[in-house]
């Protein structure tokens, strides 16, 4: 009796965060949970470019540290980070990559296709990076939901919280600016390195048709002169870190949540 107590309560006992990463647990565990118990899916991606004084990789760092902070939330399994990406006009910056549209592309629709073959019916693409990327991300992902009857959403987490941004630091954010390093120094403090750091690194990006430069002149981009500048606040990194997972943990159920009325 004792025995079949500690079974049940195993199996209606709540995921470890381990488990719901896929390349963690095996074949037989999968079947159990997708798609009876989760049938839904978040998939980080980002690229390799500079980020001021933050990790190369904050782009994938940071939609991974957050997809393992509200997957149970909106239970949600996560598969492997796509970690390279389109990454544009700082591709010359040491250490960073840049893949090809027409590599990029096929591949991320092999990949949303295989979440799909694998059961899940709602595919959350989490992004860290933006540029041509942003645009490719959607429609890959348009094409996948119409062709293999799956739900799709594509978050760009930085342009999706730019009212949190406003609301914690009191200004605009930028590429690797306040924003992004805090969400970084949320994760990992010791990604980043505030020793490095001055505000001679950033250049806020031009307004459209007045100029461009490639490589741009600094691997950190303000949105807007005078704002965003990185200023390595604990404390506020912390509580950017919990409100931007917030809004989008809310997002995501919203999404599934009207998808399953409208449509189951």
């Amino acid at each position: 009796m004792r025995n079949l107590l500690i079974a049940a309560l195993l199996l209606t006992s709540p995921l470890a965060a381990q488990e719901r990463e896929m390349e963690r647990i095996n074949w037989m565990e999968f079947k159990e949970l997708v798609p009876t118990k989760i049938d839904t899916v978040i998939l980080p991606t980002g690229t390799l470019e500079p980020h001021g004084v933050a990790n190369n990789g904050a782009d994938i760092t940071a939609p991974l540290a957050m997809a393992r902070a509200i997957a149970a939330r909106v239970n949600a399994m996560i598969a492997p980070a796509v970690p390279y990406g389109i990454t544009g006009s700082m591709e010359a910056y040491p250490g960073a990559f840049q893949i090809s549209e027409a590599a990029y592309r096929p591949y991320m629709r092999d990949v949303l296709a295989g979440l799909a073959k694998n059961g899940f019916r709602n595919i959350i693409i989490l992004n860290g990076h933006g540029g041509p990327q942003t645009a490719v991300l959607q429609s890959v992902a348009a094409d996948v939901s119409a062709e293999k009857q799956v739900r799709t959403l594509v978050i760009n987490w930085w342009s999706f919280a730019s009212d949190v941004t406003l609301q914690v630091f009191g200004e605009d954010g930028g590429h690797a600016g306040w924003n992004e390093t805090a969400m970084i120094q949320a994760i990992d403090r010791t990604l980043v390195h505030p020793e490095r750091y001055s505000d001679k690194l950033a250049t806020a990006y031009p307004a459209p048709g007045t100029w461009s430069a490639v490589p741009f002149p600094s691997s950190i981009g303000l949105y807007k002169p005078g704002q965003g500048h990185p200023r390595f606040d604990q404390t506020k990194a912390e509580e950017y870190f919990r409100k931007v997972n917030d809004k989008v943990a809310a997002l995501i159920s919203e999404t599934v949540a009207k998808w399953n009325a409208a449509l189951d």
